[in-house]
Order: structure tokens, then C-alpha cells, then sequence
């Protein structure tokens, strides 16, 4: 079996019967596995290693130490560094995010997330305690998704951040009026509501997810990884036939868009005078202190 490389974000080993079942496990645990720049690319380079690896069969995504992965990494990259936190500066290096360079930017990271989306292997995310923002995104785009009974899902990044670069595929996998409110109003749902309404597989007692986890994809690895490539395809082709590569371009443009609104502004001008996280209290509090349209 080929070996793989060490990475500086990520774990690889292989589970299941005669270890036909790669997993990727996302190692920045001191972070809650936040998607920097470094993960992401790194991440897309395993993805491809994998797919050209024919004794796989099956991919597990997961996160180390307390949660899947909490969103993306807002702390700001060194100068020159690419990926999601980027920003371009105009032509007289006044420090000014321009649109087209957001855009392209956000665009690089929605690339690696439709490779996940499209690749030649049958892809499982298994998700516990956070999976929000961009870990709700890159959650959704595996063609499976199961999480412990603790997690927390959703994407609170539509409080002022922006929208999810791929509509998180809510469109694709709910019902309008939910997809619709989990958007407006930027909450997170349990494991529970979230196996409910069909946006994940299975919620699982968080003691047993691993286990668990590697059992559902080593039962889907009974088949070749080219049948089981197939299969995926033509479930892939459905969806896509309904515009999902359009819709998700169109999410990424947005979310370029939503970076420069009234609120976004706001969000921003918070951040710097009360801190990140003194600033989600604020923001996620009048939410909180408006919440009793279900009581």
C-alpha cells in the first residue's frame, strides 16, 4: 500500500477490512481545527493522492481534539500568503479589499470544496461537537455525513461575515422554509434536528462515533472503489444537472459581496474595538435575546 506523506495540518491512516478505508484527519485541535490556508492546501493534495489510490475504497474526514472544525481561520496571514483570509490591497497599497480579489480569493477555497464534492471516491464527514461555518460547508460537501449526539451545526458566519461560499448545498438537501430560516438566522441545530430534517446521515452517541464511522464506510467498501466512483457519479450528475456547480459560484460571489454590506461593516468595526471574541458575544446576543418566536 503507498505511504503517505506527513502533512502539517493533517493525520492520514487507513481503517476497515485490509485498511480499504482512508482517513484524513484535520490536526490543528488548538485551533478547533480552523481551515487556514496551509489545511486547505493540504488538504486538497491528500484528496487527490486518495482518489488516484485504488486500495481506497472509501475516505473518513474528521476533526482531532474537541471538534470536527470550528470555521475558517481568521487570524491574519503573513504578507503574501494566500487561501481564505487574503486580501488584496489596491494599486496605491492602501489596505483596501477589492471585490474581484475577494472574490478570486474565496473562489480558490470553493475550488478545493467542489474536488470534494466531485472527487472519484464515496467521502464521509464525521463530525463532532462543531461543525460551523466553513466546517458546516466543507461538512456538507462529503456525500455522507454523520455526527455525535453533542454536535452543534450550522452557519453563524451569516451574522455579518458574509454567506456560506456554497450555500452549504442547504437547497440541495432541505426543504425551502428550513434551508431558507438556517440562513436568515444564522443558528446552529443539534445532531439530532440536523438527522431530522435530512441534512445529515446518522447522529450517534459521541462515544460510539468512531467506531461506528468506520463500520458505515467499511460496509460501503465492500465494493471496488471504481463501482463505488460510479455510483457516485451518477447520484453526482442528478444534483449537478440542477445547477449545483452554477449556485455554488454564485454562493462564492455573494459571500464576496456580503463582505462590504452595512452589517458586515458594523460586524468589522466590533471586531477591532471589542475583539473576535467579544464581538460574536454582541452579535450572537441580540439574537439570542430575540429568540422566543418558538416558545
Amino acid at each position: 500500500m503507498p505511504s503517505y506523506e506527513d502533512y502539517d495540518n493533517l493525520i492520514i491512516d487507513r481503517v476497515g477490512t485490509d485498511g480499504r478505508v482512508g482517513r484524513i484527519t484535520m490536526n490543528r485541535p488548538e485551533k478547533l481545527n480552523a481551515l487556514s490556508s496551509g489545511l486547505l492546501f493540504e488538504l486538497n493534495d491528500v484528496l487527490h493522492d486518495m482518489e488516484a489510490d485504488d486500495s481506497i475504497r472509501m475516505i473518513i474526514l474528521r476533526g482531532a481534539g474537541r471538534a470536527f472544525c470550528a470555521g475558517y481561520d481568521l487570524t491574519p496571514n503573513p504578507a503574501g500568503s494566500g487561501g481564505p483570509n487574503r486580501r488584496y490591497k489596491s494599486a496605491d497599497e492602501k489596505r483596501r479589499m477589492l471585490i474581484m480579489g475577494v472574490r478570486t480569493s474565496m473562489q480558490q477555497v470553493t475550488d478545493i470544496q467542489m474536488y470534494f464534492w466531485n472527487m472519484a471516491k464515496v467521502t464521509i464527514a464525521s463530525v463532532h461537537r462543531y461543525a460551523l461555518a466553513g466546517g458546516c460547508e466543507l461538512a456538507m460537501m462529503a456525500d455522507l455525513v454523520v455526527a455525535s449526539d453533542d454536535t452543534e451545526i450550522g452557519h453563524p458566519g451569516h451574522r455579518g461575515l458574509g454567506v456560506a461560499r456554497n450555500g452549504v448545498i442547504w437547497p440541495l438537501v432541505l426543504g425551502m422554509r428550513k434551508a431558507k430560516e438556517l440562513s436568515y438566522t444564522g443558528e446552529s441545530i443539534s445532531a439530532a434536528e440536523a438527522e431530522r430534517i435530512g441534512m445529515i446521515n446518522y447522529a450517534w452517541p459521541k462515544e460510539e462515533l468512531e467506531e461506528r464511522t468506520i463500520a458505515f464506510a467499511d460496509r460501503l467498501a465492500i465494493m471496488s472503489a471504481d463501482h463505488l466512483a460510479i455510483l457516485k457519479l451518477n447520484m453526482n450528475r442528478f444534483y449537478e444537472n440542477m445547477g449545483i456547480y452554477s449556485s455554488v459560484r454564485s454562493s462564492t460571489e455573494h459571500d464576496a459581496m456580503a463582505q462590504m454590506t452595512e452589517f458586515a461593516y458594523l460586524w468589522q468595526e466590533k471586531m477591532r474595538e471589542l475583539g473576535f471574541r467579544a464581538a460574536v458575544d454582541w452579535r450572537d446576543n441580540q439574537f439570542r435575546d430575540l429568540d422566543t418566536y418558538r416558545d
